[in-house]
């Protein structure tokens, strides 16, 4: 979120920047002679007003794609531009230059380039990460369970300790990502847990069962906030909500793709006299382990470092590019240039971040907004071959609701960009699932046709997922380096423990109408719903609290205060929540 100061100096300079000599080249011009009302540099910058986000916007006539792009920031003013200066390790210090200009053109050709080369990778890998933690859901239809000698209190259980591996192993792993770095954290998680993935082959009881998930959940742990921490050098805020979108739209892709190749790999039952489900597993973990052995060669550690043997010795973008790439992002948010990408999170730092109570109304949504659809989905494969269809259809049967989903997902995260409106966007999906809960409740699924049960939970399952739109959300309101590496662990901490209590709302005795989990999916939407127009009045409220203090200060407090100010990341009076 663009600082309020921004904003002002915008405002206060407007007149000399059109003053600015149009017949100067780009990136060359020269510097508007200080006035007496406020020192503002030079070269024109790009109306935020113009600014076109999105594609279907740029189609329009009146985008101008040689306009200047440079939006206003911090920078503007030399009073305040000292007050936000990097760091002076930085990785990307050499191509920091406040009075670089670019245009929209270049700036959405270089973020297209940023796509092909950062983002659609980064998709890959969490495809890789859903494929092997949710394949147990495949597995399910040949007899998984009767082979193993379980039941689903053991399947549950098995689930709730994964989830807890995972939940607890989400802020060591961004502990080590932020000393190490993520382009050598997460390939190294990758290959970890690919070779636990692939010896679910060798499976023979509950013990073992139950040990793998516990060895993948704590490897897998923390590689989404990573991903995310590495994402956010490369993009703006509205930006990573977007590309967070495509980044679940992936894994609904790999549960697409995992369905079609269990359909396949379930036929190898009897090859070697082993079941299909292990061949499943074993052939999948080794696809995962060859995409995580590829991320060591395809994860640059920054922007500006991406050359290398394998991605070329001049690497992906010029000079100028890598400028664009770095001066757009720290003119939005300036506390990008406050950590360097090596340098560890220290206990001091993290109690700071983890006492951050303006974050806490979105760990709370993280906590409960997925679970009124999260059982209905793990028992989904397991229900359609209960109605009777056979292994390969119900594989097959599961596809609809996960493009579905892909779509309903896509459409809230653009809409909560264009409406400018996080809070009632991600309410969509509450609101899209209480008349599905409410026919779960109401009908009697034991003598439902199987067709009618099928519709119903394929409906309910797509869903509009709010997660993009709330990871995102909370990293813009973190507005640090430091807090965002940890509250993005925090947020997914409570997402799992979300997981923990959906794996165990649906029980043995309660089967096979499972009326009162049903009852507790209900209560839990139901609450969801003023659950989110609190997130958004206490954000509304911590804004007004901070517009009273600095509009009652004069311009000269304002500069004092950024000066002298112990404040940091989203406790900076000039910094507003976004909701």
């Amino acid at each position: 979120m663009a600082t309020v100061l921004a904003k002002q100096i915008c405002t206060a300079g407007a007149a000399a920047s059109e003053a600015a000599s149009s017949d100067s080249s780009l990136g060359n011009h020269e510097k508007v002679p200080k006035t007496e009302v406020t020192a503002v540099t030079i070269a024109p910058l790009g109306v935020a007003a113009d600014e076109k986000r999105f594609w279907f916007q740029r189609s329009k006539v009146k985008y101008d794609q040689n306009a200047i792009a440079t939006q206003p920031s911090v920078y503007d003013d030399p009073e305040t531009a000292k007050e936000y200066q990097p760091r002076s390790d930085w990785e990307n210090l050499h191509r920091f230059d406040p009075e670089f200009r670019w245009t929209w053109g270049e700036e959405h050709s270089l973020i297209r380039k940023i796509d092909f080369k950062i983002m659609v990778f980064a998709c890959i890998m969490f495809m890789a990460l859903e494929l092997d933690r949710a394949n147990i859901s495949q597995a399910l239809t040949d007899n998984f369970l009767k082979d193993l000698k379980m039941n689903t209190n053991d399947y549950n259980f098995g689930n709730t300790v994964f989830k807890l591996s995972f939940l607890l192993a989400e802020l060591p792993s961004q502990l080590v990502s932020k000393w190490v770095g993520p382009d050598r954290w997460i390939p190294a998680q990758m290959v970890l847990w690919s070779v636990v993935a692939a010896a679910q082959f060798h499976l023979s009881g509950r013990t073992t069962f139950l040990l793998c998930r516990a060895l993948l959940g704590l490897l897998q742990g923390g590689f989404i906030p990573d991903v995310i921490l590495y994402l956010s050098y490369f993009y703006k805020h509205h930006e990573l909500s977007l590309r967070l979108g495509f980044f679940w739209t992936a894994m609904s892709m790999a549960d697409i793709f995992s369905a079609l190749l269990a359909y396949g790999l379930l036929h190898m039952r009897g090859v070697q006299g082993k079941s299909g489900w292990r061949w499943l597993f074993l052939l999948e973990g080794l696809l995962t382990l060859l995409i995580g052995l590829l991320a060591f060669l395809l994860m640059p550690a920054s922007p500006t470092s991406t050359a290398s043997w394998f991605r070329g010795k001049k690497g992906w973008f010029t000079e100028k590019e890598e400028k664009i790439m770095i001066n757009r992002i720290i003119r939005e948010d300036p506390s990008k240039g406050t950590m360097h990408n090596r340098q560890p999170v220290t206990p001091k730092l993290l109690w700071t971040s983890l006492k951050d109570y303006d974050l806490w109304p979105l760990y709370i949504l993280g906590l409960t907004f997925q679970i009124p659809a999260t059982p209905p989905g793990q028992y989904l494969t397991l229900a359609l071959r209960g109605l009777g269809f056979s292994t390969f259809n119900t594989n097959l049967l599961s596809i609809p609701w996960n493009v579905f989903h892909m779509i309903t997902m896509m459409a809230i995260t653009y809409l909560a960009e264009i409406w400018g409106e996080l809070t009632l966007s991600a309410l969509s999906g509450q609101i899209w699932l209480l008349p599905f809960i409410i026919a779960l409740n109401v009908l009697d699924m034991t003598k439902t046709n199987k067709w009618t049960i099928w519709i119903i939970t394929t409906l309910l399952l797509s869903y509009p997922n709010a997660h993009p739109i709330q990871v995102a959300w909370n990293s813009r309101n973190s507005n640090s380096v430091r807090s965002r590496t940890v509250s993005a662990a925090c947020y997914n901490m409570f997402v799992q423990t979300s997981g923990i209590i959906s794996s165990n709302i649906y029980r043995a005795d309660d089967a096979p109408k499972y009326k009162r989990g049903n009852k507790v999916l209900l209560a839990i939407n139901i609450i969801n719903i003023p659950l989110y127009f609190g997130v958004k009045a206490y954000y509304v409220w911590r804004n007004k609290q901070r517009d009273i203090k600095w509009n009652g200060m004069t311009e000269e407090e304002r500069v004092h205060y950024l000066a002298t100010t112990t404040d940091e990341g989203n406790k900076r009076l000039d910094f507003r929540f976004s909701h």
